[in-house]
Parts: C-alpha cells; structure tokens; sequence
C-alpha cells in the first residue's frame, strides 16, 4: 500500500550531528552512526545526510563517513555537501550512497547536473534548494550553506534543475529551518506545481499533521530534522521516529 516517504534530514558539522535553526546557532546533538541505529530500529524509510561546512571549506563530504553509514544502514540513504564533480559522485555512490545531493555547485554549474544524470542517471541525482526571503520579502535561492543570495527565482530554478535532469528536489525554507513552525506550504504548493518530478519538503515541521498538509500541497515525500532529533517543549535530545501505524493513519 502507498504511502508518502517520510525522511530524517541529519546535518553534520565535523564528525558530529548538529541540529540548526533559520541555518544558524548549531546544537550538538550527537554521533551520527549512533542515530542511524536508532532509525534502523525505527524503521526510517530513508535518510538524508548533509556536511553542512563542506562547500564553504572547499572539500566534499567524507567518504569514511559514507561507508560507515553504509554498513550500518538498513535503508537508503543520500548524502551532500561539497560535491562537485562525477569522480565525487561515483566515489560516494561506491561507498554506499543511493543518491548524492548537490545544493551550491547546482546554481555555480548547472550543466553540471546534466553530465551527472546522462552517466549516473537521473534517479541517483538530488538537487536541494535552500529559499529565504530578502530584504523586500522575494523568495531567492541562497547556496554555501545559506549564506549566499544567488538571486535566483526558486521556482525557475527547480523548473531549469527538472530541464537538466534532476531526478528529485528537496525544498527547504531557511526561514522555517528548526523554528518548528511549519512548513512553508506556499513555498512547496509553487515548487510542486511547476515540476514533475519528486518534491521532498524540508524546514520547519513539527508534527504528523504538518507532513499531512505538505502532501496536500503535492509534496511527493516530507523530510525534517527537529522533529526527529527533539523531544518536548525543551527540546530534550530524542531520536524519534513515527509507527508505521501512525504513519498509514496519516496518509490514508
């Protein structure tokens, strides 16, 4: 029976998982591998891993890294940050990856894309866009971690990554980031609409329902990060994740 995928965003900052908030004030929340067996026990169905310093410091991802979670992984998993070429991509796919998520060099090459999905195909590549609003309330695309204004209008951009081969996107509001508030619902109603491929929405849930209201707004899957690392109004550290009981009630 169908449901929609629902995906634990997990950032890393060095060899630690962080938790953020509108892209800014990190928390540590703990080791990385110690948390994908909690979600193996869980049940995730997959997860998403992001170096969230990699592009600003000129390296990708760390392949060690990569293999660890691949031999400790019970479900797919994608990975990002710093990826900038098809040696990168064939290296992380190697050590275990099933898609690589490519977020600032997407915006500095977008031809890059298309080399990615003609050799790897379009299945394997994730594009993430990160939207925040400007001085004037526009919505743009900022890359290197949310600290750069591109200028780019999101929606023509998913639409240009959708030309170019992009198997996916993940859409997330820097605005929304780890306030827990809920999903910018406008924001992935556009992106949805303009697009035929997979939309993953990210930033700022905090509860089932929120993952209901993105799915009604043709989200294809519902990603989060708070949600699955907090616990309770002070937000205690808790690996947590939905039954999937809970999870076929939902979307049902």
């Amino acid at each position: 029976m169908f449901r929609h995928r629902v995906i634990p965003i997990l950032l890393l900052k060095g060899l630690g998982l962080v938790k953020s908030t509108k892209f800014k004030d990190y928390r540590y929340i703990g080791d990385p591998i110690n948390a994908v067996k909690i979600f193996n026990d869980l049940k995730a169905d997959e997860l998403v891993f992001l170096d969230i310093t990699a592009s600003k410091e000129k390296r990708m991802i760390s392949l060690d890294f990569v293999k660890n979670v691949g031999d400790e992984a019970n479900m797919p998993f994608a990975v990002g940050g710093g990826i900038r070429s098809k040696k990168d991509i064939k290296a992380v796919i190697n050590a275990g990856a099933e898609k690589v998520i490519i977020n600032t060099y997407a915006v500095e090459n977008p031809e890059f894309i298309k080399e990615a999905s003609d050799m790897f195909g379009s299945s394997t590549i994730v594009v993430s866009i990160d939207v925040k609003k400007d001085l004037f309330g526009r919505k743009k695309v900022y890359t290197v971690g949310g600290n750069k204004s591109t200028g780019l209008d999101p929606v023509e951009f998913a639409c240009k990554m959708e030309e170019y081969g992009a198997g996916e996107i993940i859409i997330n509001s820097i605005d929304k980031d780890g306030t827990m508030s809920g999903y910018d619902l406008t924001l992935i109603e556009e992106i949805a609409k303009s697009v035929k491929i997979p939309v993953v929405a990210a930033g700022g849930a905090s509860k089932l329902n929120d993952f209901k209201q993105a799915t009604e707004v043709f989200a294809s899957a519902v990603a989060a990060g708070s949600m699955f690392v907090y616990h309770g109004p002070r937000k205690a550290v808790l690996i947590n994740y939905p039954s999937e009981k809970e999870l076929y009630s939902l979307f049902l």
